[in-house]
């Protein structure tokens, strides 16, 4: 019996605000499977901010880029049975056929025992990035002052909490007072809502009179050219994304080097796949926060596959708290 597979093609390269004339929702028959195969439905599917910037590497007519939580539900392979979840970049597809070559792995039972869904979020690559973007970029001492932006998302939420459990004072910034509430009782020490709150620089001096001395950056522009301005000599900073630039096509900047010079600061971005080898022993010491009650996450929820583009639009217009996924 031949599946239909639902899935999201790139029919142009976003320019501003993605549209959602730059994607169509189209079917295909899928073969039946070989040996070797297996055929899996998504259950849950990821909508994050880099497939902004990041889908432009790929060519139009290509299925939009992104991670899947996905049920074997019919098999002819060794590797997989029928019912195992899997997780993995088969993008936004509702369902594939895998092989032995596929970037999937299975879900282990004793981690994702509360919400596969968890797979694409906290204990997926958004809590990794989360996890060694801080702790390995960083370096965080105890006492330490830490600013995250970002911080009622997917990455800047575990952020902060993580900094919390390593003895740092922690300030954060969100767009909305509710999402500012949301990271107060998260344990943030101070919280502001950056479209009410008037001066940036007047904002961090207040919050951080001691200076700075980590920077968690996920939004760029304006904010990581104001708080370098603050920052204590020797500090550090985490460039993890620059979501305010992603929909512009000429993005404004100032020189900032003599104050990355004459500061001795350390700034790093990274690709959170670099330390791919140890997210098992990352997964396991964040699960282990969360069932100490250390750790908390929440996720954004949009039912229906076909509502896709909705979910991944309202990243950009701060539609969500926390993990922003898909209930196929």
């Amino acid at each position: 019996m031949s599946v239909k597979c639902r899935k999201w093609v790139l029919k142009s390269h976003f320019s501003g605000m993605p549209k959602r004339e730059d994607l169509d929702l189209v079917e295909e028959e899928l073969p039946p499977l070989k040996d070797g195969e297996y055929m899996c439905e998504a259950l849950w599917l990821s909508v994050d901010p880099y497939m902004r910037p990041y889908s432009r590497r790929f060519p139009v007519d290509t299925t939009m880029i992104g991670a899947q939580v996905a049920k074997v539900t019919e098999s002819k392979s060794s590797k997989f049975a029928v019912g195992d979840l899997l997780a993995g970049s088969l993008g936004w597809r509702s369902h594939t056929i895998g092989s032995e070559t596929t970037d999937v792995h299975k879900l282990d039972s004793t981690l994702y025992t509360d919400r596969a869904s968890t797979a694409v979020g906290v204990l997926g690559m958004p809590g990794a990035t989360a996890y060694f973007g801080f702790l390995n970029i960083l370096a965080p001492k105890e006492g330490e002052t830490l600013v995250v932006n970002g911080a009622a998302g997917a990455v800047g939420s575990l952020v902060g909490q993580i900094a919390k459990i390593k003895g740092c004072r922690v300030v954060g910034f969100a767009g909305t007072d509710e999402k500012v509430e949301y990271i107060k009782g998260l344990g943030f020490d101070e919280a502001f809502n950056y479209k009410t709150m008037g001066s940036m620089s007047e904002t961090l001096k207040k919050a951080c009179p001691k200076g700075i001395d980590m920077f968690f950056d996920n939004v760029g522009g304006e904010w990581f050219e104001t708080v370098l301005t603050q920052m204590n000599l020797f500090g550090r900073v985490s460039i993890c994304g620059a979501i305010s630039e992603y929909n512009i096509d000429e993005p404004k900047s100032r020189a900032v080097n003599q104050l990355i010079l004459f500061n001795q600061l350390k700034i790093e971005g990274f690709m959170v796949m670099r330390w791919l080898k140890e997210w098992p022993e990352c997964f396991m010491q964040m699960s282990q926060w969360i069932a100490e009650g250390k750790l908390k996450y929440k996720e954004t929820v949009t039912v229906g596959f076909e509502n896709m583009f909705d979910a991944f639009l309202g990243l950009f217009t701060g539609a969500n708290t926390g993990k922003a996924v898909v209930k196929a």
